[in-house]
């Protein structure tokens, strides 16, 4: 996923993030400016979640490719988007990323199927519902504001919609606390579900199967290995990748980049910043 436009130096961009005191369990979120009128153009890197990019750049606005696909303005982006890039252009590039965690999305969002794969506009999930929420966030002066209107917005949706099964919810959870290295066919006998019903409850709400599920959040260690420097082969070691070859043959399916490209992707760079829990910290047993 080399980058082919200009790549937006981190130096020039303000990234807010809420304060802990408010943040909701499976969703994470933080808002971007860059100050230096210009254009730029950046490889998105695939992440175990369920994007919100409100667009709240003025003019044109920004414009997301992928290889059969083209969005503009507001958007939601599914797991596997494969290939993907951002661009916008105008005196400040400003948006607000909302990380949802895959059973938090099946219900804020209100698709249970749908976001695998995809790169869809909002308009098209919440019909004029996203064209207020993202006056209101316009309207906003600060981000703590906008972060106000966000969770309140995302609250109300979590209350008045029934969540995913709590044996699909604790599997999302263990895939993700151990970093993808679990053996999905254990998980049905934790949960106390067939392997069948398993694979039919998960793949029907949260729109992948749970294999592929970890194998998303496996990469993601591994990708920010990655840019932290560390070298492939130990990267491929310490993620549970059967060889340094293995390591690069996920790499490129998921992204459609070397391991190089990947390490040096202006995205990843920022995720520490951005993103300081990418992990949650524990993981009940579901109740049955």
């Amino acid at each position: 996923m080399p980058s082919t436009g200009t790549p937006p130096d981190w130096a020039e961009v303000d990234i807010a993030v809420p304060r802990r005191s408010v943040r909701l369990p499976g969703i994470s979120m933080a808002g971007f400016r860059r100050r230096v009128p210009g254009a730029a153009d950046i490889a998105m890197v695939a992440h175990p979640s369920v994007s919100l990019l409100v667009d709240l750049t003025e003019g044109a606005g920004l414009v997301y490719e992928t290889h059969d696909r083209r969005e503009r303005g507001t958007v939601v982006i599914g797991l596997f988007p494969g290939e993907l890039r951002v661009a916008g252009s105008g005196p400040a590039i400003e948006c607000l990323q909302i990380r949802l965690s895959p059973p938090v999305a099946a219900k804020v969002l209100g698709a249970s199927t749908g976001f695998s794969g995809t790169v869809v506009s909002l308009e098209d999930v919440w019909g004029r519902d996203a064209e207020r929420v993202e006056g209101r966030l316009r309207a906003a002066v600060t981000w703590d504001e906008r972060f106000t209107i966000a969770w309140g917005i995302l609250g109300r949706r979590l209350d008045s919609r029934p969540p995913v099964d709590p044996e699909v919810a604790y599997a999302w959870r263990r895939m993700h606390t151990s970093r993808g290295r679990i053996r999905v066919d254990g998980l049905a006998d934790e949960v106390g579900w067939s392997r069948k019903r398993l694979w039919s409850r998960f793949g029907a709400q949260l729109g992948t199967t749970p294999k592929r599920a970890a194998r998303l959040v496996r990469f993601d260690h591994a990708a920010h290995l990655l840019a932290a420097g560390r070298a492939p082969a130990d990267v491929a070691a310490d993620s549970g990748y059967v060889d340094q070859s293995h390591l690069h043959r996920e790499v490129k399916a998921i992204t459609g980049a070397a391991p190089a490209a990947v390490a040096a992707a202006p995205w990843l760079a920022i995720d520490d910043v951005a993103w300081p829990d990418r992990l949650p910290g524990t993981c009940a047993r579901p109740e049955r």
